[in-house]
């Protein structure tokens, strides 16, 4: 009996050790308790980073409306920017923004679309080798130096071809081209390449030519992957600043054709925020415009994720 008792007690024993093991943070708990608290510390830092930048860009940019009690109608359709007289009228910077916007994703589509199906359908081997690296040394120029190309190329031939001063958006459309054509290229490149490769050997199989393959089987499966690639290359050239502001004129008036000079609204800020004084109507009409911009990029950003999420969709069906 006593031995009985005894091994009783000692396997009463073990079990608590053991359960008290169990229930002891061990040093690797310890460690992932630390990971994750600075994984949600930095996650933290970054959400409060981007609320203050959302909060301070919305409050500037209201003060035109709430503290000098402007229109926000006569804002956004006026046609005269002159801050320090009172005229306030934002519709040729948007007007600008948008014309050389959508020329230049239309123009830099086709070629995009183009150099993505040389590099993985007609030639992957011979595009991987020359047309990758050009397209990453295109995304590593600076915008200043595609700015000096447009002032010292585009800008005397457009004033040799068409005449008048040669800037304006259609000068800004080109340089703007070239910087956006490595980024929906490349984007339209990892689309093109996501899709299933049995699409493409199912349509072989039933008898279809390649570019039928190409075009009516792999560029309608990427169709949401290319919509993402032209909608950031835009969102590139809503947001360019130097390179457009040193081809387009800088003229704050409505733009009456595509060779006439005119403004964006990131020209605009970048132009007349150093000769603002803080509080005034003139400073606050350009955080107007700034917010403005982050509204668009917000749009650009919403957009992008609805048509993901479409293509998504679509593909689970």
């Amino acid at each position: 009996m006593e031995q009985t008792n005894s091994q009783l007690k000692n396997q009463d024993t073990k079990s608590h050790e053991w359960d008290t093991r169990l229930h002891h943070a061990t040093k690797a708990t310890h460690e992932d308790w630390i990971g994750r608290g600075i994984s949600y510390f930095c996650i933290g830092i970054i959400i409060l980073v981007v609320a203050s930048m959302l909060w301070f860009i919305t409050s500037k940019g209201i003060a035109t409306f709430t503290q000098n009690h402007v229109s926000l109608w006569k804002f956004l359709s006026g046609t005269n920017w002159a801050p320090d007289q009172g005229q306030i009228g934002a519709l040729p910077m948007i007007l600008g923004s948008f014309a050389v916007t959508f020329a230049a994703a239309i123009v830099a589509t086709p070629f995009a679309l183009g150099t993505a199906i040389f590099m993985t359908e007609i030639s992957p081997n011979r595009g991987r080798k020359f047309l990758q690296p050009v397209i990453e040394l295109l995304v590593g120029i600076p915008s200043v130096v595609y700015g000096f190309i447009g002032l010292a190329v585009i800008v005397p031939f457009m004033r040799h071809v068409v005449g008048g001063s040669g800037f304006g958006i259609i000068s800004a459309t080109f340089v703007l081209f070239v910087m956006v054509l490595p980024t929906i290229t490349s984007m339209t490149v990892d689309s093109l390449r996501a899709v299933p490769r049995f699409y493409k050997e199912a349509s072989l199989a039933l008898g279809a030519t390649r570019w039928q393959t190409v075009s009516r089987v792999i560029l309608r499966s990427a169709t949401s992957g290319i919509l993402t690639a032209i909608i950031f290359g835009m969102a590139r050239a809503f947001g360019e600043a130097l390179a457009v502001q040193m081809v387009i004129g800088n003229a704050a008036i409505m733009p009456k054709n595509l060779i006439s000079p005119a403004s964006t609204l990131t020209s605009q800020l970048t132009t007349g925020i150093g000769d603002t004084i803080d509080g005034t109507l003139p400073n606050n009409a350009l955080w107007s415009l700034a917010l403005i911009l982050l509204l668009m990029s917000l749009f650009f950003n919403a957009l992008v994720r609805f048509i993901a999420k479409r293509g998504q969709l679509k593909h689970e069906r």
